[in-house]
């Protein structure tokens, strides 16, 4: 076990090295940042001294490999844009975007596995039917989409829930601030997350229905039955566990993805996360904003990997002995 996390650490530090080099890359190609730091009355004089200070004429591989070099520190330089550190504008931006994600992925698994369970058990019935149109609106409307619909219906016409930010919130120690402690910060956070997440749950819903089909017709299900094993422990005990494996692997990435593509929810409800921050960023050609981004998101994508594989031989004990012979 302990060399298989060894080499997988050492796998996902080649990862972040290969998104880092990429993203370095792509951005020397979408404008000029000095544009962004100085007037138009400033003079060539002033934008080559500007240049040289933020080592903008040096060779790409001496940029990237300082870039490195310093993000390896959490250093990732100074926002053209904010003129601050990025990695405390970053910082205060995160508890908005994680809370959001994490309401996001709950409201995903707790309402999609239950449903995904129903419709395969009952999938004759008017509720498993409704069940799966819902799901058939979620995978196909766009985010941006539902979420003006959910602000229409919830916001503009009832009043029952704000149709922007984040409410009042409350600080944790030195940069965290939660919403989960106020009553504005909750009723916030309804609308962006299940904006957020509804994909997600329909996708997770569809996921089991199938694999629960798929495991309710093997041999060993008709053994179980058989043996007179109540109803209760054949779908709950058998047939569901074995339908966890591909649902903790599509739901670790989705984890991920509801984190990286918070960026058009995060928009429509004008909600203060990173994805907010990056879209002004790309704007203003911000690079160290830009690429520390997504610096962050892949090293979050890694550690959510991670701990997919781990969970697999938790879930399924035939799968210890292919992670402990790796």
């Amino acid at each position: 076990m302990l060399a298989f996390i060894i080499r997988r650490l050492v796998q996902s530090i080649g990862v972040l090295l290969a998104v880092a080099f990429i993203a370095f890359a792509m951005f020397r190609f979408v404008g000029d940042p000095v544009n962004q730091i100085v007037s138009i009355e400033a003079s060539a004089e002033e934008r080559a001294q500007i240049r040289e200070s933020l080592g903008l004429n040096d060779p790409f591989v001496v940029q990237f490999a300082r870039y490195v070099g310093r993000a390896a520190t959490l250093d990732f330089g100074i926002s053209y844009q904010f003129r601050q550190p990025v990695t405390k504008l970053l910082g205060e931006r995160m508890p908005a975007t994680l809370e959001l994600a994490l309401v996001s992925a709950v409201f995903a698994l707790v309402v999609g596995i239950p449903m995904g369970v129903y419709t395969a058990l009952r999938r004759d019935s008017w509720l498993a039917k409704l069940f799966q149109a819902v799901s058939l609106v979620g995978v196909s409307l766009p985010t941006f989409l539902i979420g003006i619909l959910l602000i229409y219906v919830f916001a503009v016409t009832l009043g029952w829930l704000p149709s922007f930010g984040r409410g009042e919130v409350v600080r944790l120690g030195d940069w965290w601030t939660t919403g989960f402690l106020t009553t504005s910060g909750l009723r916030a956070l309804i609308l962006p997350s299940i904006t957020l997440g509804l994909f997600q749950m329909t996708l997770i819903m569809r996921l089991v229905r199938a694999e629960m089909l798929e495991v309710l017709r093997t041999d060993y299900i008709k053994f179980a039955r058989a043996r007179g094993l109540t109803r209760r422990a054949i779908n709950f005990g058998h047939a569901l566990k074995n339908t966890l494996v591909p649902v903790i692997t599509i739901t670790g990435l989705q984890l991920g993805s509801i984190i990286a593509f918070a960026i058009i929810t995060e928009t429509v409800f004008q909600w203060p996360g990173m994805g907010v921050l990056f879209l002004q960023a790309v704007q203003n050609v911000d690079i160290p904003i830009m690429a520390a981004y997504l610096l962050l998101i892949a090293f979050l994508f890694v550690v959510i990997n991670l701990a997919v594989d781990l969970l697999y031989a938790v879930v399924d004990p035939r799968l210890k002995v292919t992670v402990r012979a790796a």
